[in-house]
């Protein structure tokens, strides 16, 4: 026997109870969803899983909680980053893993996984039982497990459009960036745990649990998903030139980057001179003056790839895909 038809057999022994929490409104077709996910997961040897929809009213959170008391083992976000934002939330604390099966556009957490809107990925990640007991970070009792920012960030996802997003991809969030580049900094007063404030005339303040952005674009190198520190970066780029020294210091990826300053934290607290809009993990929250985000250590279970302690999530995602797409292939009529 192979070592990857070994990895299929031991995932398949005793198949584990799952859930899936799935938002409507990015399916484009729920009942063809419906059946490919219930299909693979049968021939990997699991039971049928529960559905639940997600709601205005209720994005996720409410159902996850429900399949927890329901005694899954595992509870599948289907949706964008909203939808993972508000699964995590029900499951932080638990002994519940949580797999990622991406349909939005934007997908923060499945771009750490390596898994951009692989659906076949997401089935056999959870099905090989690979997991990760990972930090998040608590914002107002809400979690994020990427990362949570308030300026500049949150001013580029308000100003990309679902229609645009849902024609071009990630890159609809460069053409919301360029509408903002010459907006004026905020001044911002930050305190990092007890240590004295900083005081910044900053673009935006990111505060991270992991360091990929969208487009396999890597802000912070040092960060790590289970480490119990947030990584706190201070963007204060001023001019168009400041940018693009930035950008491509990024894309390059050597040395340090122009016009940004890293701390760490277990609590930050992050106070401007006047309201600005605020995100979780690329999902708009309601605007305000302050963002505070406190480390949550090691308070979620997450499917991953593979097990083993790397910072990259994403380790083994392509063959994950691969497999994943041969057991949905062996459960098609």
């Amino acid at each position: 026997m192979d070592a990857e038809q070994d990895t299929r057999s031991t995932a398949a022994v005793g198949g584990l109870r799952s859930a899936v929490v799935v938002n409507p409104v990015k399916v484009t077709d729920l009942d063809e969803l419906r059946e490919t996910v219930d299909a693979a997961l049968t021939a990997a040897g699991w039971p049928e899983p529960l559905w639940f929809e997600t709601t205005a009213e209720d994005p996720g959170r409410g159902q996850t909680e429900e399949a927890v008391k329901a005694g899954v083992d595992v509870v599948f976000a289907c949706g964008g980053d909203g939808t993972v934002m508000s699964c995590v939330s029900g499951l932080v604390g638990t002994d519940v893993a949580l797999a990622v099966l991406p349909q939005g556009t934007g997908n923060l957490l499945a771009a750490n996984l390596g898994l951009s809107t692989d659906l076949a990925a997401g089935l056999e990640v959870a099905v090989e039982r690979g997991r990760r007991q990972l930090d998040v970070g608590e914002v107002e009792d809400n979690y994020f497990t990427v990362m949570a920012g308030m300026g500049f960030d949150a001013q580029m996802l308000d100003a990309t459009s679902e229609t645009t997003k849902a024609r071009i991809g990630w890159p609809a969030y460069v053409v919301g960036a360029a509408r903002h580049l010459r907006d004026r900094p905020m001044k911002v007063s930050i305190r990092i745990d007890d240590r004295p404030v900083l005081r910044r005339r900053a673009r935006s303040v990111l505060v991270a649990n992991v360091g990929r952005l969208q487009g396999g674009v890597t802000l912070l190198t040092d960060a790590e998903p289970d480490d119990g520190w947030l990584d706190v970066a201070v963007l204060t780029p001023r001019t168009l030139r400041h940018w693009l020294a930035m950008g491509w210091a990024l894309a390059r990826r050597r040395g340090s980057v122009p016009r940004m300053e890293v701390f760490r934290a277990r609590k930050v607290e992050i106070t401007s001179n006047r309201a600005q809009p605020r995100e979780l993990d690329g999902d708009l929250i309601s605007p305000g003056r302050r963002l505070v985000a406190e480390i949550r250590p090691r308070a979620l279970w997450l499917c991953v790839p593979q097990p083993e302690e790397t910072p990259d999530l994403a380790v083994d995602a392509s063959a994950a895909g691969e497999r994943g797409e041969e057991l949905v292939e062996e459960a098609r009529p």
